[in-house]
């Protein structure tokens, strides 16, 4: 059996979720920083670029290299177009930023939600139950 199928997308999933929560924190705190310009990443592309492209390496001796997944490149993040731009060319919508970061929370949390009852299954099935 391969916790890889068994926990499927979900590790990349929450490390992305995970980044995307810190960038769009870091937009909602610069809410009020003038020039400031607003940045995300396409999650979906993210993921599935991270899913066609990860590696199953194992580790079998301590020298070798971890591979990390779930790390957005510098070069992946873009700007948001603002929808009204300010004035001090600040471009964040603090109720946008706010109603993504709710939706990402959510969906973190479904992530987690899964791999606990996937967990749990294993668990269950370890003990013989």
């Amino acid at each position: 059996m391969k916790l890889d199928d068994t926990f499927g997308i979900h590790e990349q999933a929450l490390k992305l979720r995970a980044q995307r929560a810190e960038v769009l924190a870091g937009n909602i705190a610069n809410s009020d920083t003038p020039g400031y310009k607003a940045r995300d990443f396409d999650f979906k592309q993210m993921l599935k670029q991270q899913v066609e492209q990860s590696p199953r390496l194992q580790v079998t001796n301590s020298r070798h290299i971890q591979t990390e997944t779930g790390i957005v490149p510098p070069g992946m993040m873009g700007y948001r177009i603002p929808s009204q731009p300010s004035l001090d060319g600040n471009t964040v919508d603090s109720q946008r930023e706010h109603t993504a970061y709710a939706a990402n929370a959510l969906e973190y949390q479904a992530s987690l939600r899964f791999l606990s009852g996937s967990i749990q299954k294993l668990k269950l099935a370890i003990k013989g139950q």
